[in-house]
């Protein structure tokens, strides 16, 4: 296994292809964990952590969804979900590129 530093952090920064495209969020970091988790260090925990992040999100935007009725509180959850979204990739990409281990708040663990 070789450590790249680099591939982590695009790892990372790939999250934020929705920005760009509008979607790919979960499909471009999915791809790379699973072609590269077995021939880059540190890989597999970091794709593990994006795969679940990612599916954390949608979850909270569907549970958002249906709070759009209770005095909005649905567009607010959508507000701060578009914000965490796009800060803890970044400060992910940064920790990565540090060799630093990733943390994502209020992730569930669909993959262990």
């Amino acid at each position: 296994m070789k450590e790249d530093n680099q591939l982590l952090v695009i790892t990372h920064l790939s999250q934020l292809i929705t920005l760009v495209i509008g979607f790919g969020s979960l499909i471009v970091p999915l791809i790379l964990w699973l072609t590269q988790k077995d021939k880059v260090y540190q890989m597999d925990a970091h794709g593990k952590n994006i795969v679940n992040f990612q599916l954390s999100l949608i979850v909270y935007c569907l549970i958002c969804v249906p709070l759009i009725l209770f005095f909005g509180l649905g567009l607010l959850g959508f507000a701060v979900l578009g914000i965490v979204g796009v800060i803890f990739p970044i400060v992910n990409a940064i920790k990565a590129s540090r060799g630093e281990a990733p943390s994502y708040p209020l992730s569930f663990n669909f993959i262990s």
